[in-house]
Parts: structure tokens; C-alpha cells; sequence
């Protein structure tokens, strides 16, 4: 099953904040993905548009009237270039020894309305322009349309005017961050990572200024401690609630956050920053200056910031003042206590709320936010003080306000480091490789993980809370590892090439060999999610079912392997790929008497083309005769004999065959039921397979590849025409073919089949071939006639066929 991802955006120029960086941003996207943090994409990010690329800094030498314009002049500027630039200009404020931006010949303009144009050479009434003296609407820079920038006196000729401006641009990257990596939810978290990457030291913010004053401001009562271990507050007085400074506004446009207001976009700031989510309220709103945490009544009504009114459950948490609540805790504010332009006093929360309450909450109201993502997985509750006083001191700083309270924080009881024995030995054991104790104990440290002692053999280590995914020596393995480098284990092994070398072949080797079997004949591995909806089970008396589901669409666990392989088709067939060859690897989930019962399988599924499209290429599509040939490779390479074939069963099938060893299934297969196409929406016709992993891996035995010689004789081909019922499959006839001759019979292929009005009625014309050879001498025409006859003698006695010819 896939692992589901948040995908979260990191500044480059934000992350150099935290640790120093000398990597490029297109290196340190490797290192990333190395490091177990997988880089998706790396995109570019310009504050201005064009980001002034090709703007210099020129000096207007002479500004004369233009000859045929009354509203133009002629100019002649320096750019630090050898010769000067004929510019024509028509800009009011231009004039001999202006500093002014320069675009010239082949710099593109990023306006701030209309699309970007490129400076060409020109004349304008009759005279030679060769740039473009600027205006700060016409390269983005501004909204002013009053005429040509005027820079200082003392700007250098020739100066880039992105430099002048210290225009810088950054790096977007975009994280696919798996669940249980919430500590890396912010460009801390990140930023800890590189630097236990580079064995270096994360860069401390100085929040030394921070001075909290002497008042009780707002009363803080926790009367949940279960769901909320921790709440921090302060009060901040005289605030003007405005719009944030550029580097503000910019920090969070390069990760696609909305600039509101600057008390907003502090709290935003902190939360991508820090990881800590915080909420800002409007400290007048708070009926009886006090803040009460606790759970709501029971149908308790309240309206979130999306104006919904929503009927609150008596497990939701919440923040409230003396008459109610102001705020789902974790999840979501309201829409009267919130921050507003008329806000003048604010009440800073940073809290730590139990993990399984807010995703409980956050899942029974359907509301998913940046708060209730980081807070259902696990923030860390050692740093809501150093939040708070961050987010403060930036109030101070950008909003003019002013610390008017001690700073509250109830924390009864301290939630502590995950403390374990980390063994040398162990760690090398299961990464496969020798690694040195001091490289192992380094990374360690480097990943913040405390030493409380140490041995020869080994490390007693205190892992931070926020490292909620590292509670066990094994997770502490896997981050020595991810740090070390996958890429640095050797691959000391190679698979064997036999698949039946042992009595029980070992699982993980038969799965790969098959899955290398498949890949090798143009097949490709999906990995598809095991929740689906009712609609798709086979039985649903039997079916398991979700108490708590994500959604309708993800409420089973599935029956069958058949609907993920036709909504994968699906999905490409959407999308304009219609030619598909997939397999996988999963389980099947089922009810069984008091219990549950999981079913290992391998299925297949090809459609559309037998090849690609091609002008000297006549093939068409896939049919059930190159499914069943992928099927029997499979079971050749298995060495499986003995099968006996049947109908498959009709509930997925519209044709099919199963192969059964004695009275298990091993492999069913066929062309798909409509009825099942329509139910996925899927067009054409789709052929599918399913193996019983568990029946297989009972099948395959120790059957050692020997060594044998190619024969040095040649083998014989014979045909016939068999007339025969329309019931006898091809199956029938080569059961009695190779029971009629074992020793000198190696093949039986049929290569034509032939129903219509020139046979009678119920009989269908079967041509088959006949493979004939002799290990240790050649065969006569009197043994080839012979067998040959027996063959005909069987056929007419068992299956009552007629030869044709």
C-alpha cells in the first residue's frame, strides 16, 4: 500500500536560517532525498517577476527634444558599456545626469499588468532606440506610472539593478513528507535533518530580548490535562493590525502561504518555521479575562472561521472564555474571537494537545488544517514557550505592540524523552554492514538524541518527544541508516537463480524472481490502497468494514484484488494510456467466524494493444490467449505439474480457466465480466489473473536445476485436422496426446481453429501440431507413423473425433 504524503513546501533561502548550507539548492535536493525527505520538485521563486534579470544602472548623459515629437526625447546613457545607448525616452521626469534602470537590447520586461515583452532594437519617429529607460510598472517593481525610476546619485554605473534592490532568488522545494516523519513538519524540522547530515550544529534564534511583564493579563485554566498536557499563553498590548512588512509577505508567498495580516502571518510564520502551530485571539473578546480548556457540552453549538456552525461532540476539545468557546482546540478557530483590523490587544496561545483528540475531532467535523495536521501526529512539547516568545518579540518588532503579561504556562506534568539501550552490534546486524561505533554515535548525536551513558558495546540514548516515530532500538537503526546513507551499504548477496533450490523456497526470493519475470515482459508493478468501498466485495455478509472510515469511497477492506487493478486502469485510461500490462503483490480481507481472515495473492491484468502502434506493424489488441501465456510462463518457471484445468468462477469472469492442484485453486483467470468493467468504469476489454499465493508457495517443492545436454537430434512436426464436439477443449486433446505418447511427444500446440457452415452443426475443426523427438537417436517414418496412428486411434476412441487430414 502506498504511504499517504503531505505535501509540504520548504524555502531554501528560509532553511539557511537554521543550519549554514555551502550545497547548492540542486545538491541539497539529493541530500533531501537521501536523507528520507523526498524531494518531488524544485522550483525557482522570484519576488518580482523576472526577478529584474537584465536591468542595469545607467546615467542619462544628454536628454534632448525629439525632432518629429513633441512628448519625446532623444538621450544618450551610459551603462558602463564602451559605447553610449541612443534611447528614445518619453517619460516627463527625464533629464541629463539622472541614475536611472536601464532594459536593453534583449532583456525581457515583466510588467505588472499585461505579458512580458523583450527590448528590441528600434526607431521611433525616426530615431534609434537601442533599450528602454524604466518605470516601475513596466518591470514589476512597483504600481508608480508617473515616469522613469530615479535611483540615488552614488549607484554605480553598470550596477545590476537586481544587486542595487538586493533582489535574491529562492528555491521552493516540495516535500512528499510521510506520516510519520511529523517532526520534520517545518523548516526546523528539515533544517535538523541537514545538519545531522553535514554532522553539524543547528543556528539558536536569540530570543534573549523577550521580557515578560509583571501583570496576570488573561487567566489560563486547563481542566483537561489529558487532552491538552501542555498550554502557554501571554497577553501583547497596543497592536496595530496591518499588513505585514515585504520579507514577511515573501517568506510565506515562496511556500504558498496567503499573506492576511502581520499578527496572522507571525502565527503562520512560526507554525512552517518552528512546527509549532500557534493561535492569536482578540484579547477583548474573551468574556471574564479568562481562558478555561476544556471539553464541550454535548451538542454544544459553534461557529469555526469558515462561518459553518458546527454541533460539537462532548470528546471535542476546545478553548473557551467564561461563556464559550472561542476555538477547536488544534483544529480550528472561531469567527468572533479571532484577530480582526480592529484588534488592539492579543492573547498568544502555543499549546501541545493530545494527538489522538485532535485527530479524532479533526476527522469528526471534516475539517483538516496546517494546525490539525502537525498536531494529530505528534508536535513537540518542549518548545511552545520558545514559539511564544519568537512570535512576541516579531508582534513587537512588526505590529508596535507591547508584552503586558507573565507568561503562563500549565504544565503539570513534564512529558519526557523515550529512554532505550541502543547495541553496536545490533545496529550493524541489521543494516547489513560494518559501521564504526564513532560514526554511528556521531550521527546519533547529530540527530539530537541525547547519550545518557555508554559502553564498549553499546549507547543508552534519550530520543526528544517530538521524535514520536523513534521508540525502539530498530527506529534508531533506521536513523543511523537514513543519515549514513542507503546508498553506502554494499550489496554483498546476489538472489540465487534457482527458485526451488530449498524444500521451502524462501518467500521473499520467489516474489522478487516473479516480479523480475513479469517487469521482463513489459509488465509494470502497482501498489494499490487496500480500503475501498462496499460496492466492490464479493460478499458483504463477509466484508470487513470500518467503524470510523476515511470516506464512503474508503470504508472496506477489500475482497478482491480484481477492482484496484481495474481502477488503476481506469485512472490511465482517463488520462489517454490505453495500453496497460500491470501486476500486483497484496492481500484479500475477510470476515471468518469470529476472526479475520487475510489472503496473500499475485494478480496480473493487461488491455488495449498487443504492441504499440506502429505503421509496419498489423497486431492488434490483447487477447485471453496472451494472458493464459503469461500464466503458464509463471507456472513453468515454477516447475509446477500435475494441474487440472476447469471453468473459472463467473462472479469476475465472463471466460475463464482455473487451475486447480487437487481440490485448490491455484490461479484463476480470464477475460472480465462487463458487468465489472461498467461497475470500474473501464472501456475495451480487460484479461485478469489471480494467484493464490498462499496455495502457490504450498506447491513449489525442492526440484534442484540440473544440467542436461541438447539433443544432437532433430525433432519431427506432424499435423492433423480433428473434426470434434464443440464442448472438447484443446486442454482434452493434449491430455490424451501426451497420455498416448510420453517419452517422444514434447509439444502439442493447436494453430487453428475453424466454426462454420462447412462442418455440421456442434462441431468446431481443431489443426494441431505435434513435436516429435528422440534423445539418443533419429526418428524413423515408421516409428513417426506409428505414434501418429496411436494418436488418431486415442482421439477417435476418447474424444469420438474425426481426422480431416
Amino acid at each position: 500500500m502506498h504511504q499517504i504524503k503531505f505535501e509540504m513546501n520548504i524555502s531554501y533561502n528560509w532553511l539557511k536560517q537554521h543550519v549554514n548550507i555551502d550545497s547548492t539548492p540542486e545538491e541539497l535536493s539529493l541530500i533531501l532525498t537521501n536523507t528520507g525527505l523526498e524531494v518531488e520538485a524544485l522550483d525557482v521563486v522570484q519576488s518580482i517577476p523576472g526577478g529584474l534579470d537584465g536591468l542595469v544602472v545607467g546615467e542619462v548623459k544628454t536628454c534632448e527634444q525629439h525632432p518629429n515629437a513633441d512628448k519625446l526625447r532623444v538621450t544618450t546613457v551610459d551603462v558602463g558599456a564602451s559605447e553610449l545607448l541612443n534611447i528614445v525616452c518619453g517619460a516627463p521626469n527625464c533629464r541629463t545626469g539622472l541614475k536611472v534602470i536601464v532594459a536593453t537590447v534583449g532583456t525581457t520586461c515583466h510588467p505588472l499588468s499585461g505579458e512580458p515583452f523583450k527590448i528590441t532594437k528600434s526607431k521611433i519617429r525616426g530615431e534609434v532606440s537601442e533599450g528602454m529607460l524604466c518605470g516601475e510598472d513596466e518591470i514589476g517593481l512597483g504600481t508608480s506610472h508617473a515616469g522613469i525610476v530615479e535611483l540615488p546619485a552614488d549607484v554605480a554605473v553598470g550596477t545590476l539593478v537586481k544587486d542595487h534592490f538586493n533582489i535574491q532568488d529562492d528555491y521552493r522545494y516540495e516535500i512528499g513528507l510521510t506520516p510519520n516523519r511529523a517532526d520534520a513538519a517545518s523548516h526546523l524540522g528539515v533544517a535538523r535533518d541537514i545538519a545531522a547530515y553535514f554532522r553539524t550544529n543547528i543556528l539558536k534564534a536569540d530570543i534573549s530580548a523577550f521580557q515578560a511583564a509583571e501583570e496576570a493579563g488573561t487567566a489560563v485554566v486547563v481542566e483537561d490535562t489529558a487532552a491538552c498536557p501542555r498550554y502557554s499563553g501571554i497577553n501583547i498590548s497596543g497592536v496595530q493590525v496591518a499588513e505585514s512588512p515585504d520579507w514577511l509577505k515573501e517568506k510565506l508567498n515562496v511556500i504558498g502561504v496567503r499573506p492576511i495580516n502581520n499578527i496572522v502571518d507571525i502565527t503562520n510564520y512560526i507554525l512552517h518555521d518552528l512546527g509549532q502551530p500557534l493561535h492569536a485571539f482578540d484579547a477583548d473578546k474573551i468574556a471574564g479575562n479568562k481562558v478555561l480548556v476544556r471539553t464541550a457540552k454535548e451538542g454544544e453549538k459553534f461557529v469555526t472561521l469558515d462561518a459553518v456552525e458546527r454541533t460539537l461532540s462532548a470528546e471535542d476539545l476546545v478553548i473557551a472564555d467564561a461563556e464559550k468557546p472561542m476555538c477547536i482546540a488544534g483544529v480550528f478557530g472561531g469567527a468572533h474571537s479571532g484577530v480582526s483590523t480592529e484588534t488592539t490587544n492579543v492573547f498568544l496561545e502555543s499549546a501541545y494537545f493530545n494527538a489522538v483528540s485532535v485527530r479524532k475531532t479533526s476527522k469528526r467535523h471534516g475539517l483538516k488544517t496546517d494546525a490539525s495536521f502537525r498536531f494529530e501526529r505528534g508536535t513537540d512539547p518542549n518548545i511552545t514557550v520558545e514559539a511564544l516568545k519568537r512570535a512576541a518579540l516579531l508582534i513587537q518588532e512588526i505590529a508596535g505592540g507591547t508584552i503586558s503579561s507573565t507568561l503562563k504556562d500549565v504544565y503539570p506534568v513534564e512529558i519526557k524523552p523515550f529512554s532505550f539501550h541502543v547495541s553496536y552490534a545490533n545496529v550493524v546486524s541489521l543494516i547489513g554492514q560494518a559501521i564504526p561505533n564513532e560514526e554511528i554515535r556521531a550521527i546519533i548525536v547529530a540527530l539530537g538524541i541525547e547519550i545518557a551513558s555508554e559502553t564498549a558495546a553499546g549507547l543508552d540514548v534519550l530520543v526528544p518527544a517530538y521524535r514520536v516515530d523513534v521508540t525502539r532500538e530498530v527506529d534508531v537503526v533506521e536513523e543511523v541508516l537514513r543519515i549514513y546513507g542507503y546508498n553506502n551499504i554494499e550489496l554483498k548477496s546476489q538472489i540465487k537463480a534457482s527458485l526451488n533450490t530449498v524444500e521451502k523456497p524462501d518467500k521473499e526470493v520467489v516474489l522478487n524472481q516473479l516480479a523480475d519475470l513479469l517487469i521482463g515482459n513489459g509488465f509494470r508493478e502497482i501498489l494499490a490502497n487496500s480500503l475501498t468501498k462496499l460496492d466492490y466485495a464479493d460478499d458483504s455478509e463477509t466484508a470487513v468494514r470500518l467503524f470510523n472510515p476515511l470516506s464512503s469511497d474508503l470504508d472496506t477492506m477489500r475482497q478482491n484484488m480484481l477492482f484496484s487493478v481495474l481502477n488503476a486502469i481506469e485512472y490511465n485510461q482517463k488520462r489517454r494510456n490505453f495500453d496497460l500490462k500491470f501486476f500486483e503483490f497484496g492481500k484479500t480481507y475477510a470476515l471468518d467466524g469470529e476472526g479475520y481472515k487475510e489472503t496473500q495473492h499475485l494478480t496480473f491484468a493487461i488491455t488495449g494493444r498487443e504492441e504499440a502502434e506502429q505503421w509496419n506493424s498489423k497486431k492488434g489488441n490483447v487477447n485471453f490467449y496472451n494472458l493464459k501465456a503469461a500464466v503458464d510462463t509463471i507456472v513453468k518457471r515454477l516447475k509446477i505439474e500435475g494441474i487440472q484445468i476447469q471453468d473459472a468462477p463467473s462472479n469476475h469472469f465472463a471466460y475463464g480457466l482455473s487451475y486447480m492442484k487437487g481440490q485448490k485453486c491455484l490461479v484463476s483467470f480470464g477475460a472480465v465480466a462487463n458487468a465489472n468493467l461498467k461497475k470500474a468504469d473501464v472501456e475495451g476489454q480487460v484479461f485478469f489473473a489471480d494467484f493464490d499465493w498462499d496455495v502457490l508457495m504450498k506447491i513449489i517443492r525442492k526440484n534442484s536445476i540440473q544440467y542436461k545436454e541438447v539433443s544432437k537430434f532433430p525433432a519431427v512436426r506432424r499435423d492433423l485436422s480433428l473434426l470434434i464436439d464443440e464442448n472438447v477443449s484443446f486442454d482434452k486433446l493434449q491430455f490424451v496426446a501426451q497420455k498416448t505418447e510420453r517419452k517422444l511427444l514434447k509439444e502439442v500446440n493447436v494453430f487453428d481453429v475453424y466454426k462454420g457452415d462447412k462442418i455440421p452443426e456442434g462441431k468446431k475443426s481443431y489443426a494441431l501440431s505435434f513435436i516429435l523427438q528422440d534423445e539418443e537417436k533419429t526418428l524413423t517414418d515408421k516409428q513417426i507413423d506409428a505414434i501418429v496412428q496411436k494418436l488418431i486411434v486415442n482421439f477417435e476412441k476418447e474424444l469420438s473425433a474425426e481426422v480431416r487430414g
